[in-house]
């Protein structure tokens, strides 16, 4: 398979192919409906359709607040009637294009047949209230609350999900079905990616709460909302971490009913999930022992869930894990280094400065800014003596503090290039038999996502496996150990190696030859024999 079959195979919306010669329908479908082509604009707009009804779900919420929507009314107005546009065009749009949709182009009236579809009614639905309103002089204000039925748009992606994932757990147990949804797999599907898409957007939702829960003005108008939306993103953790622990045992190395459930309680990514949840709890159940308002801020570390859907937390636990000999040796001395510190600065300064620099842990936090070269002049030595250690040892710390960064620098930078590498491996150990599976061109679309690969990269990763690849194809280059570990190569390489006999035999002088290796023991008596062998078949075949 060449190199551009394999590019098609992997980077679909690089190479799009679709006649110009069709009819403009069918063409206009191709490039923006039809879901069976790779690489057409069809997921691009549905992203933004779904984005936009998202949108729409929240500036309906923020509608409600008088405070808010009298100080932005226009801003509302302008973002409706845009809405309403794009729900509009696309309406239309599908319309024009029902004779092409393979749901209605067999019967007799397509277009009659997509007003009455399911999916039809609700982006009808969507856009009515507002034309009404327009153009009927009634006052249809209450109508603005159907507006809320726009989310239902959301079932135009969720349902041909569905659809996929049930034919690809047909004959499944419900708790491989339930793992297939939570974990990654290759049962998992759309549905997966909507799950994890889900959980998401509702951590970086509840952080963004939490942080304008703090302000004042914001957290007196939308008391009420930061309660129910605090609920609400609780009982959405709740529900994924009990189907996580429900379904783990799916997972390899989690096989156990009890032990593999208590292996993935104590893993890092389960941990955090309780932390996610854990204040909401302890604050209901606890509030009237013990004031725990303060552990609210706490539901920040919702954001460390995220890391799960980022490969670079993963890369950054393999320096740690890679380096952390050299970084202990590196902490070590830092530490070493602030306990002299804070000594000599007590030892120095004490009876000049009693005040700020009472004890050795107290002069500690000078000691810690001085050689992180932070400097924020807080505590500051007044004796010579403490002076002139200030300046050495913030010149010390401009190198010893840097340790670290540069090794964590190093590192990642290397891991990343080692996971790059890693990838060009596994390219070409798939480039064996010649071409890309399904699963395989999967697996290279996640890895390079993990690894913050552009399609350019990608496009280079597979050359450079395809020339290894050929290389691979030509016996002759490699190493005889590699050679002789490959039966396939062996072959090829004695069948050369023959080739190359035959043709010396063929251009030297058989009389001369002969003898010459008469007169020399430099060849056995088995290499003579096999030599007039091969001489005797050329000559037989002259």
């Amino acid at each position: 398979m060449s190199d551009h079959t394999l590019e098609d195979q992997l980077l679909h919306h690089e190479d799009v192919h679709i006649s110009s010669d069709l009819p403009f329908r069918k063409w206009l479908y191709s490039w923006l409906l039809d879901p069976h082509i790779e690489g057409n604009y069809q997921k691009t707009i549905d992203k933004w359709i779904v984005i936009l009804i998202v949108g729409n779900l929240f500036a309906l919420v923020f509608e409600q607040i008088p405070a808010i929507s009298q100080a932005y009314e226009k801003w509302f107005d302008f973002f409706d009637i845009f809405s309403v546009m794009v729900f509009t065009i696309e309406y239309l749009l599908r319309f024009y294009l029902a004779p092409e949709d393979e749901e209605f182009k067999k019967r007799k009236y397509a277009r009659g047949s997509y007003v009455v579809s399911p999916f039809a009614l609700i982006d009808l639905i969507a856009i009515l209230p507002f034309f009404l309103q327009a153009f009927i002089s009634v006052d249809l204000r209450y109508l603005r609350s159907l507006r809320l039925l726009r989310i239902l748009k959301l079932f135009r992606i969720l349902i041909p999900a569905y659809k996929e994932f049930v034919v690809a757990n047909q004959g499944r147990t419900f708790r491989q079905k339930v793992h297939a949804v939570v974990f990654p797999s290759e049962y998992g599907g759309s549905l997966h990616t909507i799950f994890d898409t889900f959980i998401v957007i509702w951590v970086i939702v509840s952080v963004l709460a939490v942080i304008l829960e703090s302000v004042q003005g914001i957290h007196y108008l939308f008391n009420l909302e930061f309660i129910i939306l605090e609920a609400i993103a609780v009982g959405i953790f709740t529900l994924e971490y009990c189907l996580r622990m429900y379904c783990c045992v799916e997972e390899p190395g989690y096989k156990r009913a009890v032990s593999g459930r208590l292996k993935m309680a104590k893993s890092t990514s389960s941990i955090i999930d309780i932390l996610a949840i854990a204040p909401f709890f302890l604050e209901v159940f606890l509030h009237h022992l013990i004031d725990l308002r303060f552990m609210r801020v706490f539901r920040l570390l919702r954001l460390l869930k995220l890391s799960r859907y980022t490969g670079a937390t993963q890369s950054l636990s393999k320096v740690i894990a890679r380096e952390w000999p050299v970084m202990a040796a590196s902490t070590f001395i830092m530490l070493l280094l602030v306990v002299m510190t804070a000594s000599l600065g007590f030892l120095f300064e004490h009876e000049a400065q009693p005040d700020k620099f009472e004890n050795i842990p107290q002069a500690i936090y000078w000691a810690v800014i001085t050689l992180a070269s932070v400097g924020y002049g807080d505590i500051s030595p007044v004796t010579p003596a403490g002076r002139a250690m200030t300046i050495v040892l913030s010149l010390i710390g401009i190198g010893i503090f840097a340790i670290p960064a540069a090794i964590l620098s190093s590192a990642f930078t290397d891991q990343l290039k080692r996971d790059r590498e890693s990838l060009v491996n596994t390219i070409y150990e798939m480039l064996a038999d010649g071409h890309l599976n399904e699963k395989e061109i999967e697996y290279i679309r996640t890895e390079s996502k993990r690894l913050h690969l552009s399609d350019e990269e990608v496009r280079l990763l597979i050359d450079k496996a395809n020339r290894e690849h050929e290389l691979m194809e030509d016996v002759s280059v490699l190493p005889l150990h590699k050679i002789a570990a490959n039966t396939d190569h062996t072959i090829e390489h004695y069948k050369h190696l023959l080739g190359q006999v035959r043709q010396l035999s063929l251009l030297t002088d058989q009389e001369k030859f002969q003898s010459a290796v008469d007169n020399s023991e430099r060849l056995t008596e088995t290499d003579k024999k096999l030599w007039t062998l091969i001489a005797l078949q050329q000559s037989s075949t002259k």
